[in-house]
Parts: structure tokens; C-alpha cells; sequence
């Protein structure tokens, strides 16, 4: 096995080198996400209530929130690199650019969301 053609090499048209590096970011966010969403559903299981004060209280306890928010980036950075892997196999040429910033400002977006909901339960608290 070869690194390709002497051409090829100059032109830049080898490995990029960056497979490994991703394939290990998508086993640990994945591994991240099966814990975390472990502890989700167990949580859930044992909350107080299902009432939005009851969860109101539940979700502005820093053992809640923060493994929420860990939950949160981590399926949104795995969504994120799995979505590239598909945009760089089958689409090519301009198109592809746009879709991964397209991708990264939609993911980016929507885990901004999900942050600040969470966040803004958390710190506000139950009403008195």
C-alpha cells in the first residue's frame, strides 16, 4: 500500500489524515450519549411529578442541569459529526460547502436553544 502518486501527493489529493481522529470523536460522543441518556431516562423514571412545577423544581438542581447539559452538547456534537460524514460521502462540489455550514449554524442554533431553555429553568427556580 502506497500514499498514492508522487503528483497526487503535491496536489494535496491524499488522506487527509483526519479519519482517526474522527471515527474516536464519533465512538466517545456516542459512548457519552448511551451514559448520559441512561441516566435521562432513570431520572425521569424518578421524578417527583410530571407537572411543570415539579419539573420546574427537578430541573433547577445542579445534579439535573448539568448532566442535562452534558446530554445536550454531546448528542448535538454526535449529530454533527455524523451529518458531515454523510455531506462529505455523497455530495460534491459547491453544494458541499454550503451544506456543511448550513449544518454547522443549524447545529450550533438548535444546541443554543437547548441550552438556554435549560438553562433559563434552571436559574429561575419554582415561583413563589
Amino acid at each position: 500500500m502506497g500514499n498514492g502518486t508522487n503528483l497526487g501527493r503535491v496536489r494535496g489529493l491524499g488522506s487527509a489524515n483526519e479519519g482517526a481522529h474522527h471515527w474516536w470523536q464519533q465512538r466517545v460522543t456516542a459512548a457519552a450519549n448511551l451514559f448520559l441518556m441512561l441516566w435521562f431516562l432513570l431520572a425521569i423514571a424518578q421524578a417527583p411529578g410530571y407537572d411543570f412545577d415539579s419539573i420546574r423544581l427537578w430541573l433547577s438542581s445542579a445534579w439535573v442541569a448539568i448532566p442535562l447539559l452534558l446530554l445536550i452538547a454531546s448528542v448535538f456534537y454526535h449529530f454533527r459529526l455524523g451529518l458531515q460524514v454523510v455531506i462529505e460521502d455523497y455530495q460534491h462540489g459547491e453544494n458541499r460547502v454550503a451544506l456543511m455550514l448550513l449544518l454547522n449554524f443549524f447545529t450550533v442554533a438548535a444546541a443554543g436553544v437547548a441550552i438556554f431553555s435549560i438553562l433559563k429553568i434552571a436559574f429561575t427556580g419554582v415561583p413563589k
